[in-house]
């Protein structure tokens, strides 16, 4: 038998999608500062804070980012909200930086949520 993780499939929201590419043009290292959040969560170690506000019907994490174009530290920097759906599926649900937008509701991650499922 095998010790190796599973990987764990990890799929983009349109939300998630557009304010990536929004932010990009603003932060040119956004991708890169993203990216060992993301490799973390595809070996199946869950970064962040549990929303714990949307039930318990959600398994849904906030996890903080250095943004390395501003010098400010994690507190400033990007948030990615993301759902586990199942021991081998995530799903980013959106990313928004935290000098542009406060934090989110749960009703707004409910809604995008919502239009996920209505895309599939």
């Amino acid at each position: 038998m095998s010790n190796e993780l599973p990987i764990i499939e990890i799929e983009l929201t349109p939300e998630y999608q557009n304010n990536l590419r929004y932010l990009a043009k603003k932060y040119r290292n956004i991708r890169s500062d993203t990216q060992a959040i993301i490799e973390q969560i595809k070996v199946g170690n869950f970064l962040g804070d549990r929303i714990s506000r949307l039930g318990e019907n959600y398994i849904v994490f906030k996890v903080r980012v250095k943004n390395s174009n501003i010098q400010k530290g994690k507190s400033a920097g990007y948030r990615i909200i993301y759902q586990v759906e199942s021991p081998t599926n995530v799903l980013l649900l959106t990313i928004y930086s935290k000098s542009d937008q406060e934090d989110i509701t749960p009703q707004e991650i409910k809604n995008i949520l919502a239009e996920s499922n209505q895309n599939e």
